[in-house]
């Protein structure tokens, strides 16, 4: 159980991890994860997973018109294979060699996107998207860029609540795992639940910074919020 001032500074990274979640539609574990693991190993993953669950919930809410149904559903049966398959290359590969090499897939996404790259919003692109969030969570713990760059020429509107609708899934289907291998219980959920109130109130801030984002700032968001996860990853290996 973090003191007191650790205690304060954990919530202050969670409000601002769910600020960006709420914002651009990812972006919370990609803030969020690597700070607290420096304050307290034990507040990741599985405490993360309540706040988290939390700010997407608040945003697939929020941003329900948004969400395009058909493409969700392709992405998540794509996802839950790819997170299996993470943790069986997890199990064999070592942590690191899997995390330069995705974080060296999403820097050349990045690039490429920037140059001029558009890939087309079809059922095998959002499955693809899918499975590779899917296979990063579970090797990285950071899944967004792979969905996030397939979407970031959508409206924002587009953009959060369709991602926010994955997310949910994610979550979910990631607790389920977590309390499989012994990763999730009732210490991980007490911890979460004291870090929640700070995740309502980035998600309210959140609301306050969208429109300025609406405004033509998203895809560049995406683009930003993209590279800085693989930089996460690359200097956490």
């Amino acid at each position: 159980m973090p003191d007191l001032p650790q205690l304060a500074l954990v919530e202050i990274i969670i409000l601002a991890g769910a600020a960006v979640q709420g914002a651009v539609g990812f972006g919370f574990s990609i803030l969020a994860a690597p700070l607290l693991v420096l304050i307290d190993p034990r507040l990741v993953p599985g405490p993360l997973m309540a706040p988290g669950l939390t700010v997407v919930l608040l945003t697939a809410i929020r941003d329900r018109r948004g969400m395009e149904f058909r493409g969700l559903g392709w992405a998540v049966a794509g996802m839950m294979p790819g997170a299996v398959l993470g943790a069986v290359i997890l199990s064999s590969l070592p942590p690191r060699l899997m995390g330069l090499l995705f974080a060296g897939l999403v820097l050349l996404a990045v690039v490429l996107s920037v140059g001029g790259l558009r890939l087309p919003l079809t059922r095998a692109a959002m499955a693809a998207a899918g499975f590779l969030s899917g296979l990063m969570s579970s090797t990285t713990g950071i899944s967004g860029p792979p969905m996030a760059l397939v979407y970031q020429h959508k409206p924002g509107l587009n953009v959060r609540g369709t991602m926010s609708g994955y997310f949910v899934a994610s979550v979910i289907f990631t607790v389920v795992a977590l309390n499989g291998v012994g990763r999730f219980g009732g210490e991980e959920l007490r911890l979460g639940l004291l870090m929640v109130p700070a995740s309502v109130a980035g998600f309210w801030l959140s609301g306050r910074m969208v429109p300025l984002l609406d405004r033509g700032y998203i895809r560049p968001a995406v683009l930003v919020m993209s590279a800085a996860a693989a930089a996460a990853v690359l200097l956490n290996g």
